[in-house]
């Protein structure tokens, strides 16, 4: 069964690449979006396996949809997308319940590998992809 995945990136080539790229290996992309209030709209919509949230982008960030789509269902996979190295960031992820973060610049590979380990329960040794 495909994993069913929204993405949420307010670069629409990065989103577009993305997304391609997912389906190419076997994630089934069913929503969208440029900003946070659009991935709590999709995931209220879609209820995907996984969300893949940018964290930095305008009007309502990433970390706005992390808070709320966990007040929706505290289950949610969520994986975060950020150039930000600062443990702050890092910090505010944890607290806010992330699956994983993934660091930009990234290999595309290194996603579906994330994307494959939050679905089965797995945590990377270091909780956090660098």
């Amino acid at each position: 069964m495909q994993t069913r995945v929204i993405v949420v990136d307010d670069n629409i080539d990065t989103l577009d690449i993305f997304c391609e790229y997912l389906e190419l290996k076997d994630c089934q992309v069913v929503g969208k979006g440029y900003n946070g209030l659009d991935a709590v709209k999709l995931y209220e919509e879609h209820h995907p396996d996984i969300a893949l949230l940018d964290v930095m982008m305008p009007d309502y960030d990433g970390m706005y949809a992390l808070e709320k789509i966990k007040g929706l269902d505290s289950n949610a996979k969520v994986i975060m997308v950020t150039a930000d190295l600062t443990d702050k960031t890092a910090k505010r992820c944890n607290e806010l319940g992330a699956s994983e973060i993934i660091y930009k610049p990234y290999e595309i590979e290194d996603v579906v590998e994330v994307v494959q380990n939050v679905m089965s329960g797995k945590k990377f040794v270091s909780s956090f992809v660098k």
